[in-house]
C-alpha cells in the first residue's frame, strides 16, 4: 500500500497562499494552510475579517484583454492552469470597462469555502512567529505586504539582508446613492466592454480648469500622516498616494488617473473636461463605487473634504476612506533560487508580493507556481519554471535576476518589457501591411500568441 506523501505547509492566506494550497491540493498533496488573521488579539493594518483571499486594495485584476494587455494574458494563463483565485473572479465579476474587478466580500467568500471544502487542506488559524520548525520541510512563504514583524525579522537574520518596504495606498469607497448623476455619467474610456460585457462600467466627475487647480491646491496643502523616523518610503510607481502624484507636478495627475481622454460627457459633447476622476464599481450590488487611483496618505478629516470638492461627490457619503499598508519585500534576486527557494534554507520558498511582485494577479501566479513546484518535488518529480516567453516565466526572470546588474531590486507588475522580445510585424495575417502605427500592437498580440502556445507545452510536458 502507497503511504500518502508528508503535506506542505503554505503560511499565509493571501492571494498567493490560497492559490498555492489549491494547486498543492489539485496534484494529491496535502496541504496545512496557516493564517493568523482569525486568531483572537491578532490583527493586520489593512484588513477588515479573516476572510482567505481577502481584497486590501482596489478590487480589480486589471485588463482581461489577452491579446493586447500584459496582465490580461497572465489571467489567461492561470486560468488555463485551473487558478482557484481566476475562477473565482470569473464566477463574481462585476462590471468594469475593459478590466477584471470582483466582489470582494463573494470573492473572498468562494475562495474561502472551496479551500475549506476541500479534503486535502487543512486550514489552521494560528501566527507563525519565527522560522518554521525543522520537521516541516516544505513550506511556502506566502505572508505577503504584511508580514509578521517576528516572522520577518527571522526570515532576515537567516538571509544577513536589510529589511526592504514600503507603503501601498488604499483608495476610498463611495456609497453609490451619494454621487450626483446631474454631473457625473457612465462611460468606460473609449466605450471598451470588459468580459461582463458592459461598456459603461465607470462613473466620471468631470473638472474644468479652475476646479482642477483649485483640487491640486487642496491636494498639496491637506494633512498627511505623518511617518515615523524609521519608516523608509520608498513608493512603487504604479501605486503612487494621490498627494505625491501631485507633488511631482500640478499636470502629472491630468496625464496619470484622472487622464480626461475616450470620454466624452453626453451634457456637453462639445466641450473636453480639463480632468476627469473615475470611480468603479466595487460589489456585485453595484452599491459601492471607489475612486480609481486615488491611494492616499491624507488624514480622513481631510479626505472628506478634498474629495468632496469633486463635481459629482459633493454630498459623497464615504464607505471607507483612504489609508495605507507597509509592504515588505526580499531582495529576490540574490537570496532566491529559480525554484523559489531561499538559497540559505532551501526548505522555504516564497510566493507573492513578498518576493518583489506588485499586484494581485502577480501574487496569485507567484502562489500558483510555488504551490506546483512545491508538489512536483514532493512526488520526485522534476518541474522548471515555464519559459520566459510566458508571463509567469517572465516574473519569475525578473525576481530571480532580471533587473540591471549592480540595480536597486524594485517590485514590478507584469507588463511586455519582461518577456523576450519580438520584432514588430509589417503583415497581417490576411497578407496586408500594418501601419507603422498599428505594429506596436500587432507586436504584443505576437507575444501573446506565443506566451500561450509555451504555457500549454510546458504544462502538458
Amino acid at each position: 500500500m502507497t503511504s500518502s506523501p508528508s503535506p506542505i505547509h503554505v503560511i499565509g492566506g493571501g492571494l498567493a497562499g490560497s492559490e498555492a494550497a489549491w494547486q498543492i491540493a489539485r496534484a494529491g498533496v496535502p496541504v496545512i494552510l496557516h493564517e493568523m488573521r482569525g486568531v483572537p488579539g491578532i490583527k493586520t493594518d489593512a484588513h477588515q475579517t479573516d476572510g482567505l483571499a481577502e481584497l486590501v486594495c482596489s478590487n480589480s485584476f486589471r485588463s482581461d484583454d489577452w491579446e493586447y494587455n500584459a496582465v490580461g494574458l497572465l489571467h489567461a494563463e492561470m486560468r488555463s492552469l485551473d487558478s482557484i483565485i481566476l475562477s473565482c473572479g470569473d464566477a463574481h465579476q462585476v462590471p468594469a470597462g475593459g478590466a477584471l474587478a470582483v466582489d470582494r466580500e463573494g470573492f473572498s467568500e468562494a475562495v474561502t469555502a472551496q479551500l475549506m471544502a476541500h479534503p486535502l487542506i487543512t486550514v489552521v488559524r494560528e501566527e507563525i512567529a519565527g522560522i518554521p520548525p525543522e520537521d516541516w520541510d516544505s513550506v511556502i512563504v506566502a505572508t505577503g505586504p504584511l508580514t509578521s514583524a517576528a516572522l520577518a525579522d527571522a526570515i532576515l537574520k537567516t538571509t544577513g539582508e536589510e529589511s526592504l518596504s514600503f507603503f501601498d495606498a488604499i483608495a476610498p469607497i463611495i456609497h453609490a446613492d451619494s454621487i450626483n448623476f446631474d454631473i457625473a455619467w457612465r462611460q468606460s474610456r473609449y466605450d471598451k466592454e470588459g468580459p461582463g460585457g458592459d461598456a459603461a462600467a465607470y462613473v466620471n466627475c468631470p473638472m474644468d480648469k479652475a476646479q482642477y487647480d483649485a483640487f491640486i491646491d487642496a491636494l498639496l496643502a491637506g494633512p498627511k500622516t505623518e511617518f515615523k523616523e524609521w519608516e523608509n518610503v520608498p513608493y512603487f510607481d504604479g501605486c503612487l498616494p494621490i498627494e505625491v502624484m501631485a507633488e511631482r507636478g500640478r499636470e502629472t495627475l491630468r496625464h496619470g488617473p484622472m487622464k480626461p481622454v475616450g470620454l466624452t460627457n453626453p451634457r456637453d459633447p462639445m466641450i473636453k473636461a480639463h480632468a476627469i476622476v473615475q470611480l468603479r464599481q466595487d460589489n456585485a450590488l453595484g452599491t459601492l463605487f471607489n475612486m480609481v487611483g486615488f491611494q492616499t496618505k491624507l488624514k480622513y478629516g481631510a479626505q472628506t473634504d478634498i474629495f468632496r470638492m469633486i463635481p459629482g461627490l459633493e454630498s459623497a457619503q464615504f464607505a471607507r476612506l483612504g489609508g495605507l499598508h507597509r509592504n515588505t519585500f526580499l531582495n529576490s534576486p540574490k537570496l532566491l533560487d529559480r525554484q523559489l527557494r531561499l538559497k540559505a534554507l532551501p526548505r522555504l520558498r516564497f510566493a507573492g508580493q513578498v518576493t518583489g511582485v506588485e499586484g494581485y494577479v502577480e501574487s496569485a501566479a507567484l502562489g500558483l507556481l510555488t504551490g506546483r513546484l512545491a508538489a512536483a518535488e514532493r512526488l520526485g518529480r522534476d518541474l522548471a519554471p515555464p519559459p520566459p516567453e510566458t508571463a509567469i516565466g517572465a516574473l519569475v526572470e525578473h525576481i530571480t535576476g532580471g533587473h540591471l546588474e549592480g540595480s536597486k531590486f524594485q517590485p514590478m507588475n507584469i507588463n511586455y518589457g519582461l518577456l523576450p522580445p519580438l520584432e514588430a510585424p509589417r503583415i497581417d495575417d490576411d497578407g496586408k501591411k500594418i501601419p507603422p502605427k498599428d505594429r506596436g500592437r500587432a507586436k504584443k498580440r505576437l507575444m501573446s500568441i506565443r506566451a500561450m502556445d509555451s504555457l500549454k507545452a510546458w504544462r502538458d510536458a
